[in-house]
Order: C-alpha cells, then structure tokens, then sequence
C-alpha cells in the first residue's frame, strides 16, 4: 500500500468547482484529480504533446497553403489564356463605334459582376467545379477508351 501526505492548499472557488464536477462526471475522488493534474504538470511529456499539437497544425497549415498556391497558378493560367485569346481575336473598333462599345463593355461588367457575386455567395466556387468535372471526366466511358487506344481522342 502506497503511503500518502496530507497536504492543505487552497483553490479559487471557481476552480475548485471544475474539479469537483470532474470528479463527479469521471466518478474518483478530488485528490486523485489534482494528483493526476500535478503529475503531469510537473512531467515533461505535456510540452511534448503542446509540440506534437503545434507540428500537426503547421503541417495542416502547411498543406491548406499548398492547395492555395495551386490555386492561383490555376487562376493566373486561366486569366493570361483568357486575355491572350481575347487579345488575338478582337478586332480594333473604328473611333466612331468606342462610344457605344464601352457603354455596352460597362454594362456587361455590371451584369458580370452581379453574376459573381451570388456565385460565390451561392457556389463553392470554379475551382472546386473545375476538379469536379476533370474527375468526372477521367471516370467516363469516352476516358476510359482514349486509355485503351493509348491515349489518343
């Protein structure tokens, strides 16, 4: 049988009520709380596990920056394709038609911009639908038999 001291000490009220509740909802008594709460206060392993903690949250971290940096490579691809193409493809306006082009150029802009708004307050957003569809596309009959003929449409 293990000997044990008395020790008298004193709580806040408040604490000394969280350890009461504890020791009811785990069913031991009040000395065994503080007494586990003592022991792995004054043992090492407590900072072990807070770093354990903080090395898995900064590897999350870590893994959420690279799917953002992904991203962005996507996004920036996307906009110089887009401005590219619309560069090559848009003829010059004569000077009496630019009047009217950019009234009609803001106009659409407003309706673009109202259609952005409610979809990314409504969507997950083009990226997410983007990998949706590829998956769905490497899932389909039509992928699977440009595999079998060895990779050609």
């Amino acid at each position: 049988m293990t000997t044990r001291t008395r020790m008298n000490v004193y709580f806040a009220p408040e604490l000394l009520a969280q350890v009461e509740a504890l020791a009811l909802r785990r069913q031991v008594s009040k000395s065994a709380i503080i007494e586990a709460a003592v022991a792995s206060f004054l043992s090492g392993d407590a900072s072990d596990r807070l770093e354990a903690a903080m090395s898995r949250r900064l590897d999350k971290i870590g893994r959420e920056i690279h799917a953002l940096d992904e991203d962005l490579a996507v996004l920036g691809e996307t906009v110089s394709l887009f401005v590219n193409i619309w560069l090559a493809s848009t003829p010059t306006l004569p000077e009496s038609a630019q009047a009217a082009a950019r009234a009609k150029g803001a106009e659409r802009f407003e309706g673009f911009m109202q259609m952005l708004g409610k979809r990314l307050a409504t969507s997950d957003g083009f990226l997410k639908e983007l990998s949706r569809d590829v998956d769905s596309l490497r899932d389909s009959p039509a992928q699977e038999q440009i595999d079998a003929d060895g990779g050609e449409a």
